[in-house]
Protein backbone atom coordinates (compact mmCIF):
# COMPACT_ATOMS: atom_id res chain seq x y z
CA UNK A 1 0.00 0.00 0.00
CA UNK A 2 1.07 3.57 -0.69
CA UNK A 3 1.72 5.96 2.17
CA UNK A 4 -0.22 8.78 0.47
CA UNK A 5 -2.25 10.49 3.18
CA UNK A 6 -3.55 13.80 1.77
CA UNK A 7 -7.37 13.45 1.69
CA UNK A 8 -7.71 15.26 -1.65
CA UNK A 9 -5.59 12.52 -3.25
CA UNK A 10 -7.48 9.50 -1.89
CA UNK A 11 -9.80 8.96 -4.90
CA UNK A 12 -6.83 9.26 -7.26
CA UNK A 13 -4.72 6.97 -5.08
CA UNK A 14 -7.48 4.35 -5.19
CA UNK A 15 -7.65 4.54 -8.99
CA UNK A 16 -3.90 4.34 -9.39
CA UNK A 17 -3.68 1.29 -7.13
CA UNK A 18 -6.46 -0.33 -9.17
CA UNK A 19 -4.72 0.59 -12.45
CA UNK A 20 -7.72 2.67 -13.54
CA UNK A 21 -7.51 5.64 -15.90
CA UNK A 22 -7.48 9.17 -14.50
CA UNK A 23 -9.88 11.74 -15.92
CA UNK A 24 -9.09 15.17 -17.32
CA UNK A 25 -10.29 16.85 -14.12
CA UNK A 26 -8.25 14.49 -11.96
CA UNK A 27 -5.23 15.39 -14.03
CA UNK A 28 -5.88 19.08 -13.36
CA UNK A 29 -6.13 18.36 -9.65
CA UNK A 30 -2.61 16.91 -9.68
CA UNK A 31 -1.29 20.38 -10.54
CA UNK A 32 -2.85 21.88 -7.41
CA UNK A 33 -0.39 23.15 -4.77
CA UNK A 34 -2.58 21.25 -2.30
CA UNK A 35 -1.14 18.02 -3.71
CA UNK A 36 2.27 17.44 -2.09
CA UNK A 37 5.00 16.75 -4.61
CA UNK A 38 6.37 13.86 -2.56
CA UNK A 39 3.02 12.05 -2.52
CA UNK A 40 2.53 12.71 -6.23
CA UNK A 41 5.94 11.17 -6.87
CA UNK A 42 5.02 8.14 -4.81
CA UNK A 43 1.94 7.56 -6.98
CA UNK A 44 3.92 7.99 -10.18
CA UNK A 45 6.62 5.65 -8.93
CA UNK A 46 4.01 2.94 -8.37
CA UNK A 47 3.04 3.13 -12.05
CA UNK A 48 6.67 3.38 -13.13
CA UNK A 49 7.64 0.21 -11.26
CA UNK A 50 4.50 -1.60 -12.36
CA UNK A 51 5.48 -1.00 -15.97
CA UNK A 52 9.28 -1.17 -15.83
CA UNK A 53 10.30 -2.69 -12.52
CA UNK A 54 13.60 -1.39 -11.21
CA UNK A 55 15.12 -0.93 -14.68
CA UNK A 56 16.38 2.43 -15.87
CA UNK A 57 17.13 2.51 -19.59
CA UNK A 58 19.77 4.35 -21.58
CA UNK A 59 21.23 4.14 -25.07
CA UNK A 60 24.37 5.17 -26.91
CA UNK A 61 23.30 7.80 -29.38
CA UNK A 62 24.52 10.71 -31.45
CA UNK A 63 22.65 13.80 -32.65
CA UNK A 64 22.81 15.23 -36.14
CA UNK A 65 21.30 18.62 -37.05
CA UNK A 66 21.87 18.91 -40.83
CA UNK A 67 21.04 22.63 -40.87
CA UNK A 68 20.04 25.39 -38.49
CA UNK A 69 18.66 27.69 -41.20
CA UNK A 70 14.89 27.75 -40.83
CA UNK A 71 11.98 29.42 -42.58
CA UNK A 72 9.99 29.50 -39.32
CA UNK A 73 10.59 31.91 -36.44
CA UNK A 74 9.28 30.08 -33.37
CA UNK A 75 9.57 32.35 -30.35
CA UNK A 76 10.88 29.55 -28.11
CA UNK A 77 13.76 28.54 -30.40
CA UNK A 78 17.39 29.63 -29.94
CA UNK A 79 18.79 27.20 -32.51
CA UNK A 80 17.48 28.66 -35.78
CA UNK A 81 19.40 31.01 -38.05
CA UNK A 82 18.39 33.24 -40.93
CA UNK A 83 19.51 32.44 -44.46
CA UNK A 84 22.28 35.05 -44.42
CA UNK A 85 23.15 34.68 -40.75
CA UNK A 86 26.85 34.14 -40.07
CA UNK A 87 26.05 31.15 -37.86
CA UNK A 88 23.83 29.50 -40.49
CA UNK A 89 25.04 26.24 -42.00
CA UNK A 90 24.13 23.20 -44.12
CA UNK A 91 26.25 20.11 -43.50
CA UNK A 92 28.08 18.65 -46.49
CA UNK A 93 27.92 14.96 -47.41
CA UNK A 94 31.45 14.58 -46.08
CA UNK A 95 30.48 16.09 -42.73
CA UNK A 96 27.40 13.86 -42.49
CA UNK A 97 29.40 10.71 -43.23
CA UNK A 98 32.07 11.78 -40.74
CA UNK A 99 29.40 12.18 -38.06
CA UNK A 100 28.06 8.73 -38.90
CA UNK A 101 31.54 7.23 -38.67
CA UNK A 102 32.10 8.92 -35.32
CA UNK A 103 28.80 7.48 -34.08
CA UNK A 104 29.68 3.95 -35.16
CA UNK A 105 33.19 4.22 -33.72
CA UNK A 106 31.65 5.26 -30.38
CA UNK A 107 29.35 2.22 -30.42
CA UNK A 108 26.18 4.21 -31.07
CA UNK A 109 23.03 2.27 -31.90
CA UNK A 110 21.03 5.37 -32.87
CA UNK A 111 21.35 8.69 -34.64
CA UNK A 112 18.77 11.36 -33.77
CA UNK A 113 18.27 13.65 -36.79
CA UNK A 114 16.30 16.91 -36.71
CA UNK A 115 17.04 20.43 -37.87
CA UNK A 116 15.84 23.59 -39.53
CA UNK A 117 13.75 23.99 -42.67
CA UNK A 118 16.22 25.59 -45.04
CA UNK A 119 14.70 28.09 -47.48
CA UNK A 120 16.83 26.95 -50.41
CA UNK A 121 17.11 23.19 -49.80
CA UNK A 122 14.96 20.81 -51.81
CA UNK A 123 13.41 17.58 -50.63
CA UNK A 124 16.08 15.38 -52.21
CA UNK A 125 18.73 17.04 -50.06
CA UNK A 126 16.87 16.01 -46.92
CA UNK A 127 16.26 12.51 -48.27
CA UNK A 128 19.95 12.26 -49.07
CA UNK A 129 20.83 12.72 -45.39
CA UNK A 130 18.95 9.49 -44.62
CA UNK A 131 20.03 7.45 -47.65
CA UNK A 132 23.67 8.48 -47.28
CA UNK A 133 23.82 7.44 -43.64
CA UNK A 134 21.83 4.25 -44.16
CA UNK A 135 23.97 3.09 -47.07
CA UNK A 136 27.21 3.94 -45.24
CA UNK A 137 26.21 2.61 -41.80
CA UNK A 138 23.34 0.12 -42.16
CA UNK A 139 23.48 -0.95 -38.50
CA UNK A 140 22.78 2.59 -37.26
CA UNK A 141 19.11 3.20 -36.46
CA UNK A 142 18.00 6.52 -37.94
CA UNK A 143 15.40 8.27 -35.80
CA UNK A 144 14.62 11.30 -37.90
CA UNK A 145 12.34 14.21 -38.76
CA UNK A 146 9.62 15.71 -36.62
CA UNK A 147 6.11 16.16 -38.07
CA UNK A 148 7.04 19.80 -38.70
CA UNK A 149 9.78 18.62 -41.05
CA UNK A 150 7.60 15.92 -42.62
CA UNK A 151 4.91 18.55 -43.23
CA UNK A 152 7.52 20.79 -44.87
CA UNK A 153 8.67 17.93 -47.10
CA UNK A 154 5.05 17.34 -48.12
CA UNK A 155 4.82 20.99 -49.13
CA UNK A 156 8.08 20.86 -51.06
CA UNK A 157 7.01 17.78 -53.02
CA UNK A 158 3.29 18.53 -53.20
CA UNK A 159 2.78 14.97 -51.94
CA UNK A 160 0.76 13.60 -49.00
CA UNK A 161 2.40 12.77 -45.69
CA UNK A 162 2.06 9.04 -46.38
CA UNK A 163 4.13 9.37 -49.57
CA UNK A 164 6.87 11.27 -47.76
CA UNK A 165 7.06 8.69 -44.98
CA UNK A 166 7.06 5.76 -47.39
CA UNK A 167 9.86 7.39 -49.38
CA UNK A 168 11.89 8.10 -46.25
CA UNK A 169 11.41 4.50 -45.08
CA UNK A 170 12.75 3.34 -48.43
CA UNK A 171 15.77 5.61 -47.88
CA UNK A 172 16.42 4.10 -44.44
CA UNK A 173 14.24 5.90 -41.88
CA UNK A 174 13.83 3.74 -38.76
CA UNK A 175 11.48 5.71 -36.46
CA UNK A 176 10.23 9.20 -35.62
CA UNK A 177 11.33 11.42 -32.75
CA UNK A 178 8.71 13.22 -30.68
CA UNK A 179 9.64 16.83 -31.38
CA UNK A 180 7.43 19.51 -32.88
CA UNK A 181 4.59 18.80 -30.46
CA UNK A 182 5.35 21.80 -28.19
CA UNK A 183 1.82 22.46 -26.82
CA UNK A 184 -1.11 21.31 -28.93
CA UNK A 185 -3.77 23.74 -27.73
CA UNK A 186 -4.12 26.61 -30.25
CA UNK A 187 -4.34 29.25 -27.49
CA UNK A 188 -0.66 28.62 -26.82
CA UNK A 189 0.56 27.12 -30.07
CA UNK A 190 -0.52 30.15 -32.06
CA UNK A 191 1.64 32.35 -29.84
CA UNK A 192 4.84 30.32 -29.81
CA UNK A 193 4.91 28.75 -33.30
CA UNK A 194 2.10 30.34 -35.29
CA UNK A 195 2.94 29.30 -38.83
CA UNK A 196 4.38 25.81 -38.57
CA UNK A 197 2.50 22.50 -38.70
CA UNK A 198 -0.41 22.50 -36.27
CA UNK A 199 -1.58 19.77 -33.90
CA UNK A 200 -3.70 18.04 -36.54
CA UNK A 201 -0.68 17.63 -38.82
CA UNK A 202 1.42 16.35 -35.89
CA UNK A 203 -1.16 13.68 -35.18
CA UNK A 204 -1.65 12.82 -38.85
CA UNK A 205 2.09 12.27 -39.22
CA UNK A 206 2.40 9.98 -36.20
CA UNK A 207 -0.82 8.12 -36.99
CA UNK A 208 0.37 7.48 -40.54
CA UNK A 209 3.81 6.44 -39.33
CA UNK A 210 2.23 3.89 -37.00
CA UNK A 211 0.09 2.55 -39.84
CA UNK A 212 3.29 2.05 -41.84
CA UNK A 213 4.91 0.11 -39.01
CA UNK A 214 7.12 2.85 -37.59
CA UNK A 215 7.34 3.47 -33.87
CA UNK A 216 7.61 7.02 -32.54
CA UNK A 217 8.15 9.12 -29.45
CA UNK A 218 6.13 12.08 -28.19
CA UNK A 219 6.98 15.24 -26.28
CA UNK A 220 5.55 18.29 -24.52
CA UNK A 221 7.35 21.61 -24.09
CA UNK A 222 6.39 23.10 -20.72
CA UNK A 223 7.26 26.08 -18.58
CA UNK A 224 6.53 28.94 -21.00
CA UNK A 225 3.10 30.42 -21.83
CA UNK A 226 0.99 27.35 -21.08
CA UNK A 227 -0.92 26.49 -17.91
CA UNK A 228 -2.12 23.26 -16.28
CA UNK A 229 -5.19 23.06 -18.52
CA UNK A 230 -3.07 23.14 -21.67
CA UNK A 231 -0.71 20.48 -20.31
CA UNK A 232 -3.49 18.06 -19.43
CA UNK A 233 -5.19 18.71 -22.78
CA UNK A 234 -1.87 17.83 -24.43
CA UNK A 235 -1.43 14.61 -22.45
CA UNK A 236 -5.00 13.45 -23.02
CA UNK A 237 -4.65 13.96 -26.78
CA UNK A 238 -1.51 11.81 -26.76
CA UNK A 239 -3.30 9.16 -24.70
CA UNK A 240 -6.12 9.06 -27.22
CA UNK A 241 -3.69 8.56 -30.11
CA UNK A 242 -2.04 5.71 -28.23
CA UNK A 243 -5.44 4.11 -27.61
CA UNK A 244 -5.96 4.24 -31.37
CA UNK A 245 -2.58 3.09 -32.70
CA UNK A 246 -0.37 1.78 -29.90
CA UNK A 247 2.64 3.17 -31.76
CA UNK A 248 4.06 5.57 -29.15
CA UNK A 249 7.08 4.25 -27.26
CA UNK A 250 8.28 7.03 -25.00
CA UNK A 251 7.03 10.36 -23.69
CA UNK A 252 9.64 13.06 -23.06
CA UNK A 253 8.59 16.18 -21.12
CA UNK A 254 10.85 19.00 -22.30
CA UNK A 255 11.62 21.87 -19.93
CA UNK A 256 11.65 25.23 -21.72
CA UNK A 257 15.05 26.96 -21.75
CA UNK A 258 14.51 30.71 -22.32
CA UNK A 259 18.03 31.98 -23.00
CA UNK A 260 18.53 33.48 -26.47
CA UNK A 261 14.86 33.03 -27.39
CA UNK A 262 11.98 35.41 -27.96
CA UNK A 263 10.71 34.44 -24.50
CA UNK A 264 13.92 35.23 -22.62
CA UNK A 265 11.95 37.16 -19.98
CA UNK A 266 10.48 33.88 -18.69
CA UNK A 267 12.21 32.10 -15.82
CA UNK A 268 13.37 28.54 -16.51
CA UNK A 269 11.23 25.92 -14.73
CA UNK A 270 12.48 24.93 -11.30
CA UNK A 271 13.23 21.34 -10.35
CA UNK A 272 9.92 21.06 -8.49
CA UNK A 273 8.06 21.91 -11.71
CA UNK A 274 10.17 19.39 -13.62
CA UNK A 275 9.39 16.60 -11.16
CA UNK A 276 5.68 17.41 -10.97
CA UNK A 277 5.46 17.40 -14.77
CA UNK A 278 7.23 14.04 -14.86
CA UNK A 279 4.92 12.52 -12.27
CA UNK A 280 1.68 13.88 -13.74
CA UNK A 281 2.74 12.68 -17.20
CA UNK A 282 3.41 9.16 -15.92
CA UNK A 283 0.01 9.04 -14.21
CA UNK A 284 -1.97 10.41 -17.16
CA UNK A 285 -0.22 8.44 -19.93
CA UNK A 286 -1.23 5.04 -18.62
CA UNK A 287 -0.86 3.44 -22.06
CA UNK A 288 2.60 4.77 -23.02
CA UNK A 289 5.32 2.30 -21.93
CA UNK A 290 8.12 4.71 -21.10
CA UNK A 291 8.72 8.21 -19.72
CA UNK A 292 12.13 9.77 -20.26
CA UNK A 293 14.07 12.14 -18.00
CA UNK A 294 16.11 13.95 -20.67
CA UNK A 295 19.22 14.88 -18.71
CA UNK A 296 20.33 17.47 -21.27
CA UNK A 297 17.36 19.68 -20.35
CA UNK A 298 16.72 18.73 -16.74
CA UNK A 299 20.28 18.62 -15.51
CA UNK A 300 21.90 15.44 -14.28
CA UNK A 301 20.75 15.77 -10.66
CA UNK A 302 17.09 16.37 -11.46
CA UNK A 303 17.13 13.56 -14.01
CA UNK A 304 18.38 11.20 -11.32
CA UNK A 305 15.58 12.21 -8.93
CA UNK A 306 13.06 11.87 -11.77
CA UNK A 307 13.78 8.13 -11.82
CA UNK A 308 11.66 8.01 -8.65
CA UNK A 309 8.99 10.38 -10.03
CA UNK A 310 7.76 8.32 -12.96
CA UNK A 311 10.72 8.27 -15.34
CA UNK A 312 12.32 4.96 -16.34
CA UNK A 313 14.69 6.25 -19.04
CA UNK A 314 17.50 8.80 -18.82
CA UNK A 315 18.24 9.05 -22.58
CA UNK A 316 21.80 8.38 -23.67
CA UNK A 317 25.27 9.68 -24.37
CA UNK A 318 23.77 12.42 -26.61
CA UNK A 319 26.83 13.46 -28.62
CA UNK A 320 26.58 16.78 -30.49
CA UNK A 321 23.32 18.07 -29.02
CA UNK A 322 22.93 21.71 -30.18
CA UNK A 323 19.31 22.79 -29.88
CA UNK A 324 19.00 23.01 -26.09
CA UNK A 325 22.59 24.05 -25.47
CA UNK A 326 21.94 27.03 -27.76
CA UNK A 327 19.03 27.89 -25.46
CA UNK A 328 21.20 27.96 -22.37
CA UNK A 329 21.43 24.35 -21.20
CA UNK A 330 24.47 24.09 -18.95
CA UNK A 331 24.64 20.30 -18.92
CA UNK A 332 27.70 18.48 -20.31
CA UNK A 333 28.08 18.13 -24.09
CA UNK A 334 28.20 14.34 -23.73
CA UNK A 335 28.15 11.69 -21.00
CA UNK A 336 30.13 8.47 -21.14
CA UNK A 337 28.45 5.11 -20.70
CA UNK A 338 30.31 4.77 -17.41
CA UNK A 339 28.89 8.11 -16.24
CA UNK A 340 25.35 7.14 -17.20
CA UNK A 341 25.50 3.75 -15.52
CA UNK A 342 26.95 5.31 -12.38
CA UNK A 343 24.24 7.99 -12.29
CA UNK A 344 21.56 5.31 -12.57
CA UNK A 345 23.13 3.03 -9.98
CA UNK A 346 23.38 5.93 -7.52
CA UNK A 347 19.57 6.06 -7.53
CA UNK A 348 19.27 2.37 -6.71
CA UNK A 349 18.02 1.50 -10.20
CA UNK A 350 19.41 -1.18 -12.52
CA UNK A 351 20.91 0.31 -15.71
CA UNK A 352 19.87 -1.43 -18.93
CA UNK A 353 21.23 -0.47 -22.33
CA UNK A 354 18.49 -0.48 -24.94
CA UNK A 355 18.28 0.24 -28.64
CA UNK A 356 15.74 2.65 -30.14
CA UNK A 357 13.01 0.00 -30.12
CA UNK A 358 13.63 -0.95 -26.48
CA UNK A 359 15.41 -4.20 -27.18
CA UNK A 360 18.15 -5.18 -24.77
CA UNK A 361 21.58 -4.44 -26.23
CA UNK A 362 24.34 -6.95 -25.74
CA UNK A 363 27.77 -5.66 -26.64
CA UNK A 364 31.46 -6.23 -26.63
CA UNK A 365 33.10 -2.83 -26.91
CA UNK A 366 31.67 -1.02 -29.93
CA UNK A 367 30.28 -4.28 -31.38
CA UNK A 368 26.71 -4.96 -30.38
CA UNK A 369 23.48 -6.73 -31.23
CA UNK A 370 19.93 -6.27 -30.04
CA UNK A 371 18.08 -9.03 -28.28
CA UNK A 372 14.40 -9.44 -27.53
CA UNK A 373 12.15 -6.48 -26.64
CA UNK A 374 12.31 -5.68 -22.94
CA UNK A 375 9.00 -6.45 -21.23
CA UNK A 376 8.14 -5.99 -17.57
CA UNK A 377 4.57 -4.91 -16.88
CA UNK A 378 1.54 -3.44 -18.61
Amino acid sequence: MLRTSTPILKPIRDKVEAAERLSFDEGLLLWSPEVPLSELGELANLVRERKNGNFAYYNINTHLNPTNVCVYRCTFCAFRADLRDAKGYWMSDEQIVARGQEAVDAGSTEMHIVGGLHHQANYDQYRNVISLLHESFPSLHLKAWTPVEIDWFARLTNKPIRWVLEDMIEAGLGSLPGGGAEIFHPEVRNQICEHKADASRWFETHRTAHELGLRSNCTMLYGHLENAYHRIDHLVRLRELQDETGGLQTFIPLAFHPDNTGLSHITKPLAAMDLRTMAVSRLMLDNVPHVKAYWIMLGVGTAQVALSYGADDIDGTVRHELIYHDAGAETPEVLSVEDIRRLIEETGREPVERDTLYRHVEREGTHWHAGEPIAVGG
